[in-house]
């Protein structure tokens, strides 16, 4: 049973790590794609080569990490990924060149990968699992929050020069790394004995632990399989999204304002509508019923989709905006649903290795799939490609009908063992 204080002090931590985290990162990403195509100058080609380097390095890094996570330290993967992340960014500031970018993208995917399951499996470890539901919500609102107060001032400082939003998005996760290593507490993690620390032999056991839970899981081989269509999907849209809308459409000659603030002016309307569909969902949304989480999933999916493809065939600005919006609310809310239900079928032994293994799931989604809707935008128009990666999301339907199948049987059985069990104490 975890105490009230510590369960007082890991809560804060977690939102304020969640706080600091997302305003930088969109500090950073906000100009990001901006400023190497505009001030490094790199074609069309080494843009898709920058996300793909990306890609490549999560994918090799997920599952070491990760092991790495449930061995030694959560707490210690954490701080040493936001470390590797800001240093990452601070390079691709300084350093203009498509060589620096690409190292930078080394740096920032091993350092996401330290990160990714790691700081679930820590905040579920110090909080509860019983708490994952609502911590995961309010975590995703904090964010929203912070995003919202990012977009401006990313777009304010790329007005003095397109470098500025990196650089100063880089320091402030490096900021992050001083204030976790002092008010980040780890008190209910179990580390491996010091003996065994160094044995690769004990890495390969928990990378077979995982394997065995998830072979034997198949609630689990469906999550993986939603992950996967989700990897899929996202390179397409988040690559493509920002050129569509400045290729394709004709922005209002409205007070002097540029494209860039358009655009930015959407992103912010988005994230304040994020914000309310999170406490929504926090609200009406109950994640201890599963069959209904899925349920939810399964609808905020399909949503996503309408989004997607509409925003592909919007025959004008105000209908592409309604659609592009709809598609990022839709896919920020089911963020922290998708992480309660994997919470859920997961063991903790194993749980930030399997949150690897769903990140490996989502690189290899998205090394697969964005080139060939890369491919589609250049041959054919980026609507074509926008429309076939609403398509490569579209086979979640097939996952989250057979997941409640398996969550049916599950209860089902769960039932009559409970049955035979006050039976036999009879």
């Amino acid at each position: 049973m975890f105490s009230k204080r510590m369960q007082l002090r890991a809560y804060p931590v977690y939102l304020l790590m969640t706080a600091i985290y997302s305003f930088g990162f969109t500090t950073i990403a906000t100009m990001n794609i901006v400023y190497q195509a505009e001030t490094v100058k790199l074609n069309a080609l080494q843009l898709v080569l920058v996300g793909t380097v990306l890609e490549i390095v999560c994918f090799i890094t997920q599952i070491p990490t990760g092991i790495i996570a449930d061995i030694f330290s959560r707490r210690l993967s954490i701080i040493i990924g936001y470390l590797l992340m800001g240093a990452g960014f601070l390079l691709e500031g300084l350093l203009p060149n498509f060589g620096a970018i690409l190292l930078a993208q080394v740096l920032w995917g091993t350092g996401s990968t330290c990160i990714d399951g790691a700081q679930e499996a820590w905040v579920v470890d110090e909080m509860g699992e019983e708490q994952a539901g609502r911590i995961f919500n309010r975590g995703s609102q904090v964010a929203q929050i912070a995003t919202l107060l990012a977009i401006p001032v990313s777009v304010g400082l790329a007005t003095l020069r397109l470098n500025v939003p990196v650089v100063v998005g880089a320091c402030i996760l490096l900021l992050l790394v001083v204030v976790l290593l002092f008010v980040m507490p780890e008190n209910h993690f179990q580390r491996t004995p010091r003996e065994e620390r160094n044995s690769w032999q004990v890495m390969g056991h928990q990378l077979v632990s995982a394997g065995r839970f998830m072979r034997f899981s198949p609630l689990l081989i469906c999550i993986l399989g939603v992950g996967l269509c989700m990897g899929l999907a996202s390179e397409g849209f988040d690559r493509l999204n920002q050129p569509h809308f400045f290729q394709d459409f004709t922005f209002p000659h409205l007070w002097s304002l540029t494209p860039v603030v358009w655009f930015g002016l959407i992103s912010f309307v988005a994230s304040v509508l994020c914000i309310g569909a999170t406490e929504l969902v926090n609200r009406h949304v109950d994640t201890t019923k599963r069959r209904g989480l899925i349920k939810v999933l399964c609808a905020i999916d399909l949503l996503q989709i309408v989004g997607i493809v509409g925003f592909a065939l919007a025959g004008n600005l105000y209908l592409a905006a309604l659609a592009f919006v709809l598609a990022r609310v839709t896919r920020t809310v089911r963020s922290p649903l998708y992480s309660t239900w994997t919470i859920q079928n997961t063991e903790p032994r194993t749980r930030a290795t399997i949150f690897s293994a769903l990140g490996l799931v989502d690189a290899l989604g998205q090394i697969a799939g964005g080139p060939g809707v890369g491919y589609i935008g250049t041959l054919y128009s980026l609507r074509a490609a926008l429309v076939a990666t609403g398509l490569l999301l579209s086979p979640v339907i097939i996952f989250f009908t057979r997941a409640l199948g398996l969550q049916k049987e599950r209860t089902l059985q769960e039932t009559l063992i409970a049955e035979d069990g006050e039976t036999m104490s009879v």
